[in-house]
């Protein structure tokens, strides 16, 4: 199992890319406070989202907005698929 991260900062904003390479790679269940809650965007491949009561396929071009606290992972449903977090704080 192999999933990789990578931050970015370009100009105000706080960017974090996962790269999962293989099928059943996951982004452990966790969650994230008001200055770190973010939208994600799917730019490759399919995973499957899923937090407390609640789950989604996600495919590319799709993006999940999370409001602080709510509980998420991802799983990789395709090999070599990649998401991007944009934490909101710095949206505003």
């Amino acid at each position: 199992m192999s999933l990789r991260q990578s931050k970015h900062n370009i100009d105000s904003l706080d960017i974090t890319v996962y790269d999962f390479d293989n099928v059943g790679d996951i982004l452990p269940m966790h969650s994230h406070d008001e200055r770190t809650a973010h939208i994600t965007i799917v730019a490759r491949g399919s995973l499957q989202a899923s937090g407390d009561g609640w789950n989604k396929k996600m495919s590319p071009g799709m993006i999940l907005d999370f409001p602080a606290n709510q509980r998420h992972e991802f799983v990789a449903l395709t090999d070599k698929c990649r998401i991007v977090n944009i934490v909101k704080a710095n949206l505003k």
